[in-house]
């Protein structure tokens, strides 16, 4: 344990704190010590246990506001992380949807462009016998009636 001499309302008092706190302890009773002397110069000097009463409320009062304010903050953050989340979750549903529907455009392209060379292939082969057919007739009318 270590021991710091702090200095308040005019009287030195020894008070002792764990090893490596004794700067902390020193910031902490000025703090107190500035609160108690601005409020003795607001007040006038109506009494050390009544001063040290008032001081002890108002930073009690700044700490129940500082709390407040951090429990809203914290409030905030949460509803921002769900936002964020639900916003996420959007974001990838959105990324899946047009995954599938690019799959069934490339599907649809797929079996458009086979049903095409189908219908090419069977004009082609329509369009082959209806040659052939038309070369057999003429070579039929051809070997029949020799032009004369």
């Amino acid at each position: 344990m270590a021991n710091v001499n702090i200095k308040f309302n005019g009287k030195d008092f020894l008070l002792s704190c764990d090893d490596g706190q004794e700067e902390h302890l020193e910031e902490l009773s000025n703090v107190l010590s500035k609160k108690f002397e601005e409020l003795k110069s607001e007040l006038g000097n109506i009494g050390e246990n009544k001063l040290l009463l008032i001081t002890s409320i108002k930073i009690i009062d700044e700490y129940f506001e500082t709390k407040k304010n951090i429990d809203n903050k914290k409030k905030e953050l949460k509803l921002l992380k769900e936002k964020f989340l639900d916003l996420k979750k959007l974001v990838y549903q959105y990324k899946d949807d047009k995954e599938n529907e690019i799959n069934t455009l490339t599907n649809s392209h797929d079996n458009l462009k086979k049903e095409i060379d189908e219908v090419h292939d069977s004009y082609t082969k329509i369009i082959e016998n209806t040659t052939k057919q038309i070369d057999d007739f003429v070579d039929n009318i051809s070997t029949e009636n020799p032009v004369q």
